[in-house]
């Protein structure tokens, strides 16, 4: 245990500050000082942790993290133990670290009465210390199996299933159809979320220890699924839940009407500083976010860095409330009205709000949405959310950001060319060890979970990397966090 009176003598969580508001509009760097030199609240939160009988943090978080046992390293100082505790249950924490919700900190026993321990903020701490001191070293496997795999998909369930296997002595190739190797990390988080040097330094790592990246190559197209069955031993499928839930209302063919990737993916290319022919962007316009998540405000502080005139952030629902409800007790995940980051820096937020149609401009402007249609959300006693008659209005918007989630991934080619198999909710079928339809093919994260947390693709990649090298050795000694039918049952 740390401090065993931590908990008493430190009552309240701290955590480093943000960036202030008026800087940070005028870069992409992240918004979060994370590490702080000569502040002590980092060990004073560390030693709140009560190293409970039953950790329920450890429930909280699919991978299973040894959440008490690197708080109390942590608290000691002693950080090259810390991340080799935290190394063995997440392969990457500087993800987890400045991206996941942290479902962990709601099922900390601290909060039943008390504010819980900032896990993520010791988490991605002890990351960031062990990468500038050196702890971070390339973990080359002492043989070779002579087994191939293929990972399509370079997100965070593909890399950590292909470090994994690249670690269990298989050659592992990971193919990527972008130009650079990240999935969604690269291009579907903004920067000042999570700035790419942290996927590029883990990529180095990877390189090192013998993985090989193949980006710009779209599998099913360039390279046809069945040509990569006969020179690959085994593939894991791990491209992501990436088709758009679209909302179907009059005006939707309007230009200036984009699902959200559509605008984040050529945003956070041109941040990178790659060329982005015809990019949208915000500058000088209204514009309004349907979906208030996560990725509605990505594209909240998106816009605003763009220079936007205003954003309005709509949601169909309620508004959440700021307390657990009694229907979501402790340890469960609440539903909680979240200020983000990008919601710091300004907008509008609406609850309550059902878009009825998208309006267009007129003469030239006839075919380019100018304002959007809204009524009061009305909820039925069947618990369908209709809009209200009688209370249309009308607010302006130049450019409209649907970011209402992804329904599954993209599978046409995958099931015409090699014939895997597909859920009634369009996902791809697989057991209880990721094998899908198809011998020798696994599918991990959303691809066959749906869309989901990033700490759950890294559990599932973790998960199938110990099925493929079963598969392939015919034993294991890799970690399997879940399965896919336990994994199915938990949001």
């Amino acid at each position: 245990m740390a401090d065993h009176r931590g908990f008493l003598k430190v009552r309240e969580r701290e955590l480093p500050p943000n960036r202030p508001v008026e800087v940070r509009l005028r870069d992409w760097k992240e918004v979060h000082a994370h590490r702080q030199e000569g502040q002590p609240f980092l060990t004073e939160q560390a030693g709140r942790c009560m190293d409970c009988g039953i950790p329920f943090c450890h429930n909280g978080c699919p991978l299973g993290n040894l959440i008490p046992e690197w708080n109390d390293l942590v608290w000691r100082g002693q950080w090259s133990d810390a991340i080799d505790r935290l190394h063995a249950t997440n392969n990457f924490p500087e993800f987890t670290g400045r991206i996941c919700p942290a479902p962990c900190e709601s099922s900390c026993v601290l909060g039943i009465n008390q504010p819980p321990v900032t896990i993520k903020n010791i988490e991605v701490s002890i990351i960031d210390e062990a990468f500038d001191r050196g702890y971070v070293t390339p973990q080359v496997p002492q043989r070779l199996t002579g087994h191939t795999v293929a990972v399509v998909g370079s997100g965070p369930a593909g890399l950590a299933a292909a470090q994994q296997l690249t670690r269990a002595g298989h050659t592992v190739v990971v193919y990527e159809r972008d130009d650079a190797i990240g999935g969604l990390l690269r291009y579907g988080v903004p920067d000042f979320k999570l700035e790419k040097h942290h996927i590029d330094r883990r990529l180095a790592q990877m390189e090192a220890e013998g993985t090989r990246f193949r980006p710009g190559v779209e599998i099913g197209r360039d390279v046809t699924w069945a040509q990569l069955q006969a020179r690959f031993d085994a593939i894991v499928v791990a491209t992501g839940a990436t088709v758009p839930r679209e909302l179907q209302v009059p005006g939707r063919e309007l230009h200036g009407v984009l699902p959200a990737m559509e605008f984040l993916h050529p945003a956070n290319a041109a941040a990178a500083g790659r060329p982005v022919p015809g990019q949208v962007t915000a500058e000088g316009k209204h514009v309004v976010i349907i979906g208030g998540g996560d990725t509605g405000s990505d594209c909240l502080g998106t816009a605003l860095r763009q220079g936007a005139a205003s954003v309005t952030t709509l949601a169909i629902g309620k508004q959440p409330p700021t307390q657990r409800p009694a229907h979501q007790p402790w340890p469960t995940d609440p539903i909680l009205f979240e200020v983000s980051s990008s919601h710091e820096e300004g907008g509008e937020r609406r609850y309550l709000a059902s878009t009825v149609a998208f309006l267009g401009g007129d003469g030239d402007d006839a075919g380019h949405v100018r304002a959007l249609r809204l009524a009061t959300t009305e909820y039925l006693p069947d618990g369908r959310r209709v809009p209200t008659e009688g209370t249309e209005r009308e607010i302006p918007a130049d450019l409209v950001l649907v970011a209402m989630g992804f329904t599954g991934p993209e599978t046409s080619l995958l099931t015409e060319q090699i014939g895997v198999g597909l859920t009634d909710r369009g996902l791809l079928t697989r057991s209880d060890d990721f094998a899908t339809t198809v011998p020798g093919v696994f599918v991990a994260g959303d691809a066959g979970r749906g869309q989901s947390l990033v700490v759950w693709a890294i559990a599932e990649g973790r998960a199938v990397a110990a099925a493929v090298d079963s598969y392939l050795s015919g034993a294991t000694e890799l970690p399997t966090p879940v399965s896919a039918s336990t994994a199915a049952l938990r949001p």
